[in-house]
């Protein structure tokens, strides 16, 4: 399918633009009939048969919702499956030859797999993990940067029906430590160590201190990833003699309950202490396999590339779960996006024909920053289809990335979910929806969801309150499923609601806005500013890549404002801090005028792209930074530090 025209372009009942998708796109999509919202309305929970009906079942589910008023939930109950059999043995038949992963390291070096050889992989692997003692009732830990050998231990496990847990190879020791301590997980698998920006990583070193900090012996699995001849000790194995040594074993997949657990994950430890999430087999599955095909409109024949790093979330369900259970040819890249080049993710879109790109609001706003030559040097005409996922997204850089890295057709959906939803919740369907810059869009087909004030009442149209959903989904974690978890249900409820804690607003059209999280709010003299409001503010002035705003303490009004702001080249500082407090004093007011606007090259953000507010709150009180090991640029802190006042 190539591009065609122009799409058309129309105005929203509030007046605001809004883009139709391009004709050419619609004709393919997966997902084209606008009567997919009123059909899952009108049959629901039954309409998520269609998500479940992606998947092959060893065991047929009875019913597809029980407990619809209020937890326990349970989905697709009575039904058994595998994840590993449906993301790996029922594509062998048609497209066993067609390639299942396609790996890009740092160094240049690169790897596929076809769903065979992927096949053959897991199945050695779960045979080696089997005679080592693992069982169901276990947890295997999974600590390995962006290497195939990651989704094939997922999958491994998956195959013999064990929950993995994974932690962000970026982890610190204490984190890693931490997260096998609280899942009580007895097996390791991890690497001698791995290249970040040309400087290897130590890896092992890092398990090995875990491993010492944790109060019950761990099994460790070593991938010798460096090729330095790591000496492993005693209970150590070395990943690729353990492939050797059950070469060709197939190992029958574990049918598991639908509401069993599939993997433990951790929150990513940015803000307090890592919470667990647990998603299950069958609903979680079948929801990403949904969305997947349905909002990133994912075909068998395409190459895939999610950026994330499946450490979190995002990799997890829109890397590995979702793109596989499809049969799609799904993209890793162990590497950065500016290295060795600023053109490095444009590079490999054009080496790899990718179809569907989808990666954060955070890197298309560096992208904004270093230029839009980079992109122009490379041929991108094979995407089809941009997404997002991670924070909000303002018009400027949805603006800007459909034009620069979309030929200025393809749509882009901004996708609103989170760990604990375990996919898509809120978002276009790009065949059917107009977009709308700046919007992620109204809930999914078969979600429900609100906009209430702080006294539970639905707010009115473009005011700003809290999302709540009011409906279970199919991806939903056992905490919620079990109603024994957090952000459930309150006291005084008539109904089940669950609060995502997201400041939002909604226009007349049901399109979402999202502010940032609720906690996110300024409170300066009494007057409470969303911190997306300040940063879309100051990100709108000619000259500014992109921005992050903070609260400090302050002994006048309680709270000052503290602007951090990364500037395009060729604009000098003194006229872009006049202009940042112009543009805040007229769109907000003199009393959010900024306390201090620092400028930096860069912002602190996690490898996933997320900037880490927290540890600007921290520069700006002068406090302590406290773990730094989630940041992809470490460095980037001293120089805000020296360029920060505090009075």
């Amino acid at each position: 399918m190539t591009r065609g025209d122009e799409s058309d372009r129309g105005q929203s009942q509030t007046g605001r633009e809004t883009v139709e998708p391009p004709d050419w796109f619609v004709e393919q999509a997966n997902v084209t009939d606008p009567a997919v919202y009123d059909r899952f309305e009108q049959e629901w929970p039954d309409c998520w048969r269609e998500a479940a009906e992606l998947l092959d079942w060893a065991e047929p589910f009875e019913t597809v919702l029980r407990g619809t008023d209020g937890p326990p939930f349970e989905w697709f109950s009575g039904g058994r499956l595998n994840a590993a059999y449906n993301c790996l043995d029922r594509h062998l038949p048609e497209r066993k030859n067609q390639l299942a992963l396609v790996w890009e390291g740092h160094l240049g070096e690169s790897r596929t797999y076809t769903y065979l050889e992927l096949y053959r992989e897991v199945n050695a692997f779960a045979a080696a993990l089997r005679d080592r003692g693992v069982g169901t009732d276990d947890v295997v830990t999974l600590y390995l940067p962006m290497v195939p050998e990651l989704p094939v231990a997922m999958l491994a496990c998956a195959r013999l029906g064990v929950p993995h847990n994974v932690v962000f190879a970026g982890f610190s020791a204490d984190a890693l430590a931490t997260r096998m301590e609280r899942a009580e997980s007895e097996y390791l698998i991890t690497c001698d160590g791995y290249y970040r920006r040309g400087s290897a990583v130590a890896q092992k070193n890092k398990a090995d201190n875990a491993r010492i900090a944790v109060d019950h012996d761990v099994s460790v699995v070593v991938l010798d990833r460096l090729g330095r001849d790591v000496h492993l000790g005693d209970d150590y194995d070395d990943y690729h003699d353990l492939l050797a040594a059950h070469e060709g074993a197939e190992v029958e997949p574990v049918s598991r309950a639908a509401d069993d657990p599939l993997f433990r994950i951790y929150t990513s430890g940015t803000t307090g202490q890592p919470k667990a999430v647990t998603h299950t087999t069958g609903g979680y599955l079948a929801h990403v396999a949904w969305t997947a095909q349905s909002v990133l409109d994912i075909k068998p024949e395409d190459t895939y590339w999610c950026s994330a790093d499946i450490g979190w979330i995002t990799g997890h369900s829109y890397i590995v779960y979702g793109p596989l259970a499809l049969g799609t040819t799904t993209v890793l890249y162990n590497g950065t996006a500016d290295h060795p080049n600023k053109d490095q993710l444009w590079k490999l879109i054009e080496k790899y024909a990718v179809d569907v790109f989808y990666t954060a609001p955070t890197a298309v706003r560096a992208f904004m920053k270093w230029g839009e030559e980079y992109p122009a040097k490379h041929d991108l005409s094979s995407l089809r289809l941009l997404g997002t996922v991670g924070e909000p997204m303002d018009a400027s850089a949805w603006e800007w990335y459909r034009e620069h890295i979309g030929g200025g057709e393809c749509p882009v959906v901004d996708t609103w979910w989170q760990t604990e939803t375990g996919a898509v919740l809120v978002s276009t369907l790009p065949g059917v929806d107009e977009m709308k810059p700046g919007a992620a869009g109204t809930p999914l087909p078969g979600i429900e969801a609100s906009v209430v004030d702080l006294s539970g009442v639905v707010a009115e149209s473009d005011t700003a309150g809290e999302l709540v959903v009011t409906r279970p989904w199919p991806g939903m974690p056992r905490a919620l499923l079990d109603g024994t978890g957090w952000g459930s249900v309150p006291d005084n409820a008539k109904e089940w609601r669950y609060y995502p804690e997201d400041s939002v607003s909604v226009d007349d059209n049901g399109y979402i806005t999202f502010l940032g999280r609720i906690d996110d709010a300024i409170n300066v003299a009494g007057r409470r500013f969303s911190t997306k409001e300040l940063e879309s503010t100051v990100a709108g002035v000619t000259g500014v890549a992109e921005a992050a705003v903070v609260g400090a303490d302050d002994e006048t009004t309680g709270t000052a404002v503290y602007a951090f702001a990364s500037p395009e080249d060729g604009y000098a500082e003194s006229e872009l801090r006049a202009a940042i407090e112009d543009a805040i004093v007229n769109a907000i007011g003199g009393i959010a005028r900024p306390k201090e606007i620092v400028f930096t090259p860069d912002l602190p953000k996690t490898r996933s792209g997320k900037v880490m507010r927290r540890l600007l709150t921290a520069v700006a009180n002068d406090d302590e930074l406290g773990d730094t090991s989630a940041l992809r640029n470490p460095e980037i802190l001293g120089e805000i530090q020296s360029t920060t006042r505090r009075e």
